[in-house]
């Protein structure tokens, strides 16, 4: 009896799944977790299918890199909600 096939998640599922768990990612952590070089280029097709990711920049010894982070709808109204407070 064979085996049942196993399907390998993409970088791109497991960016994604990284995410959805509300962790931020690094293109450092994103080569060490998953063997990502093009972290950016992953973001870049998230958000083109309707991801919202929110980018921060971190400069650390006058490097600087990115950090991305899904902001959920539930977040997204929230913050809203508080631009029409404010």
């Amino acid at each position: 009896m064979s085996q049942p096939k196993i399907k390998k998640l993409t970088q791109r599922e497991m960016v994604l799944q990284h995410l959805k768990e509300g962790r931020v990612i690094t293109p450092l952590e994103a080569l060490q977790k998953y063997g990502s070089l093009r972290l950016g280029a992953i973001i870049h097709t998230l958000r083109r299918e309707g991801m919202n990711i929110e980018t921060n920049y971190i400069t650390v010894e006058r490097k600087t890199f990115a950090e991305y982070k899904l902001i959920t709808e539930q977040q997204q109204s929230f913050l809203e909600g508080e631009k029409n407070d404010g």
